[in-house]
C-alpha cells in the first residue's frame, strides 16, 4: 500500500518535479502563494532548481483570484507541458467552471501518471472527471454540503488534507502549506521540508489533523455527544428529526438531549438544529447558483419566505443580499470581458449617438 501511495513521488524524485497550477476564475490565492512560496524556499535553501511550476488555464488568459488579483496564465489546457503534479485551485463556484476541457484535461494528466492535486473546492473538478472512485476527498468545510448535493455517493474526511496514490485533496487555506510540507519532505527528505516550514514560520501538521479549531481532540472512533448531535442534524437537513428523533438516534432520552445541548451550546436542540441549517444555507447561497427556493427545501425549509425570515435574522440580511453583496464583488461571470472593457478608452462619440437615440 505504502509503494502504491508513493508510486508517483518516488517516479518524480528521480527527475525535477513540475507542479501545474490550474488557475479557475476566483480561485483562492492564499493557497497559491503557499504552494509556489514552498517550492522557492526549498529551491533557495538547497541551493538548486529541485523543483519547476507552471500556470495554466482554461483558454490561457489571465485569471482572476478570490481577492481581485489578476494571475497571468503560461499554458491553455490544450497544451500545457506534463507535470507531475497537476493542483487544480478551483472558486467558489465550482461546478459552473468545470468545463469539458478541465475534465479532460484531468483525465488525461491521470492517465500518463500524474498526482491530481485537488485544493479548497477542487475536488469538485476531480469528482467531475470521475476519478475519486469510491476514495475519500478532503473538502473545505463550508463546501461539503454543497459537494454531497452534486456527488451525493461520494466519501469525505474531516481532515486538512490526504495524498493516495495519484490523488491528493486539501481543504485550502493554511493546509496547501502542510500538504506541500509532506510533499516536499517525501520527494526530497524531511530535513529539506523542516527548513522550509521554518523560513514561514509555521508548525507543520499531519493531513489527519480536522479542519477546523472547534473539532481539535476529537476521537473519531468514539466521537464526543457533541459532534454525534452535529452531525446528525447535518446529515439530516432536508427533513429536521424532531428532538424525540434526535435522542432515539443517539441512544439517549430527550431530557438529557435538552440539558446536554443547553449546557455545551446555550441553546435548545431546536435552536442548534435552525443554526445548523441556516449555516448550510449559507454554504449553498455561496457555492452554488440554484434558486433560493430550492436551497430553502434543501434546508429543511417547506416555505420560502419562512426561510427568508430565519436567515434574516440569524445573518442581518436576506438570502438574496446576501448573495448579490458577493457575486458583485467576484464578477465571476466572464471576468475577463469586465477587465477589458474597464482598460479601453471609452469611444465618446458612440456613447453620443446612443444618449441621442
Amino acid at each position: 500500500m505504502e509503494a502504491d501511495r508513493n508510486s508517483v513521488v518516488a517516479a518524480a524524485s528521480n527527475r525535477r518535479p513540475r507542479f501545474g497550477f490550474v488557475l479557475q476564475p476566483e480561485f483562492p490565492m492564499n493557497a497559491l502563494i503557499l504552494a509556489t512560496e514552498a517550492l522557492r524556499i526549498a529551491n533557495q535553501n538547497s541551493g538548486q532548481d529541485l523543483f519547476e511550476w507552471t500556470m495554466i488555464s482554461d483558454s490561457g488568459d489571465a485569471v482572476r483570484a478570490s481577492n481581485g488579483m489578476w494571475v497571468a496564465a503560461n499554458h491553455d489546457l490544450a497544451n500545457f507541458p506534463r507535470c507531475d503534479f497537476l493542483v487544480v485551485l478551483e472558486g467558489n463556484l465550482p461546478t459552473q467552471n468545470i468545463s469539458a476541457n478541465v475534465r479532460g484535461a484531468l483525465r488525461n494528466a491521470y492517465r500518463h501518471g500524474s498526482m491530481l492535486i485537488g485544493v479548497d473546492t477542487g475536488a469538485f473538478a476531480v469528482a467531475a472527471a470521475g476519478l475519486t472512485g469510491d476514495r475519500e476527498t478532503v473538502v473545505h468545510w463550508e463546501a461539503v454540503s454543497s459537494y454531497f448535493e452534486h456527488f451525493p455517493a461520494a466519501k469525505t474526511k474531516n481532515q486538512i488534507y490526504s495524498i493516495d496514490r495519484q490523488l491528493a485533496f486539501c481543504a485550502g487555506g493554511v493546509a496547501t502549506l502542510d500538504m506541500m510540507l509532506d510533499l516536499i519532505g517525501r520527494l526530497h527528505g524531511s530535513s529539506l521540508a523542516k527548513e522550509v516550514a521554518n523560513a514561514l514560520i509555521h508548525t507543520p501538521r499531519e493531513g489527519i489533523h480536522p479542519q477546523r479549531t472547534d473539532d481539535d481532540g476529537v476521537d473519531e472512533a468514539q466521537p464526543s455527544l457533541s459532534h454525534r448531535i452535529v452531525a446528525l442534524m447535518e446529515s439530516n437537513l432536508d427533513f429536521p428529526l424532531s428532538p424525540k428523533s434526535l435522542a432515539r438516534h443517539l441512544g439517549i432520552s430527550v431530557r438529557t438531549l435538552e440539558r446536554y445541548c443547553l449546557r455545551q451550546f446555550n441553546q435548545t436542540p431546536n435552536q442548534l438544529y435552525l443554526r445548523s441549517r441556516l449555516q448550510a444555507a449559507r454554504n449553498l447561497l455561496f457555492y452554488e447558483e440554484r434558486d433560493i427556493k430550492d436551497i430553502a427545501y434543501a434546508c429543511g425549509f417547506s416555505y420560502p419566505a419562512v426561510f427568508t425570515r430565519a436567515f434574516t435574522a440569524q445573518f442581518g440580511q436576506s438570502p438574496r443580499a446576501f448573495r448579490r453583496a458577493f457575486r458583485e464583488t467576484q464578477n465571476t461571470v466572464r471576468p475577463e470581458i469586465v477587465r477589458l472593457s474597464r482598460s479601453r478608452p471609452a469611444d465618446t462619440g458612440s456613447s453620443a449617438d446612443e444618449e441621442s437615440a
